[in-house]
Formats: structure tokens, sequence, C-alpha cells
């Protein structure tokens, strides 16, 4: 039996205590979860300044600037990365 997935309190303790959010995610087509997420996403984007990185984030992004800048790590058109995901395994 599936459950339907909740906001977990240690997450995002103020939001559940505003409102209790549901969703039928094991009734819903992929479709439906994508149209649901990519509303969410369009929201949220709106207003980027609200969103705050995680305390991580800049350490990850400064090391691979310097991945970068060192020659270490090199980037591929997204269409050839698109491609070269299709293709199986070698």
């Amino acid at each position: 039996m599936h459950s339907t997935p909740r906001l977990r309190r240690d997450i995002l303790p103020a939001i559940d205590q505003l409102m209790d959010i549901t969703l039928p995610l094991d009734q819903m087509t992929t479709e439906e979860k994508l149209r649901a997420m990519e509303a969410l996403w369009a929201d949220l984007s709106r207003k980027e300044e609200d969103i705050q990185s995680p305390s991580w984030h800049e350490g990850i992004l400064k090391e691979r600037e310097e991945r970068t800048r060192s020659g270490q790590e090199t980037f591929m058109d997204w269409e050839a990365a698109k491609q070269e995901l299709r293709e199986p395994p070698k």
C-alpha cells in the first residue's frame, strides 16, 4: 500500500504548520506529476531572490570553478550531452 507523501516537519516546519499539503501521487500519471512539478517550479522561480542556496552550495561551486580553471573539467554542448546519454553503455 502506498502512502501519500506529506511535508516533513523536520525539513519544513513553518510551512507544515500553516497548511497540510498532500498529493495523491500513487493515483497520478507521470504527465500529471510533471505538470505539478513544472507549476511549482514556475511559481518558485518568479521570486528567485526568496530562494536561498544551502550553505554547502558555495563550496561546491568554488570547487567546480577551480576544477574548470585548472583544466580538470571540461564542458560539452547540451545537445551532444543528451545524445551521449541516450546511447547504450559501451
